[in-house]
């Protein structure tokens, strides 16, 4: 099990528990290859890996960002969890080379895919909570997932909706709201697809395409946030 020993030197935890450490990266792939392989897979590690990150997340908002509302605490902690931060964070420690996959999870990409590792970055979590207690899982997010990254979403709002955000930016420099117009509506009523364009003081920003209103709404906001970049 010495293969996990540079993954704990670069994150500063050394189990004592060296079957919870392997347990962590075990997919449930890997158990339909090798029934009688003695250890479950890291699912229930996931689990509650999800509930200690979300724990971790409202006391760090609370003590470091005591004047945001309630409504912001929520909206914040959905952007800093969401899948694509976590396996963004997993990816950076290198914990795809330690997962157990099947040979066909492996073929198609397993170690790089984005669900497979958030999932085990979850479990990984879990394990230091259980191993090491809470203060080390706390502090082990606080510098493997936030970083600085936290205090950015903040400090930009970009843990707010495109068209909060554009809302917010039109009331700011225009003292007025955008304005969003269909230009074209087709297809089954179960499957309807949209395309939408934001005005501002009557002038065309951006379009946006989507399968519903809402999200070719916030398409085409988000890009007219990026051309006021």
């Amino acid at each position: 099990m010495d293969k996990y020993k540079s993954l704990e030197v670069k994150i500063g935890v050394n189990f004592k528990n060296r079957e919870l450490l392997e347990n962590i990266f075990v997919h449930r792939s890997f158990l339909n290859e090798h029934k009688s392989f003695y250890l479950p897979s890291n699912e229930k590690l996931e689990f509650l890996g999800d509930s200690v990150l979300s724990l971790i997340t409202s006391i760090y908002l609370y003590k470091n960002y005591p004047r945001l509302e309630e409504g912001d605490y929520t909206d914040i902690k959905a952007a800093i969890v969401r899948g694509e931060s976590l396996a963004l964070a997993a990816k950076d420690l290198d914990i795809g080379n330690y997962l157990y996959l099947s040979k066909g999870q492996d073929k198609e990409g397993g170690r790089q895919n984005d669900n497979i590792l958030a999932d085990c970055f979850e479990a990984l979590i879990a394990g230091i909570f259980i191993d090491q207690g809470f203060d080390k899982a706390y502090d082990f997010v606080i510098k493997y997932l936030y970083g600085k990254k936290l205090d950015n979403i903040i400090k930009n709002k970009l843990y707010l909706s495109p068209k909060s955000r554009l809302q917010e930016y039109s009331q700011a420099n225009n003292k007025t709201t955008p304005v969003y117009k269909i230009l074209e509506e087709k297809g089954p009523e179960h499957r309807r697809f949209f395309k939408i364009a934001v005005f501002i003081e009557n002038k065309k920003l951006a379009m946006g395409t989507g399968f519903s209103k809402k999200e070719a709404e916030e398409a085409a906001a988000k890009e007219a946030l990026e051309k006021f970049k």
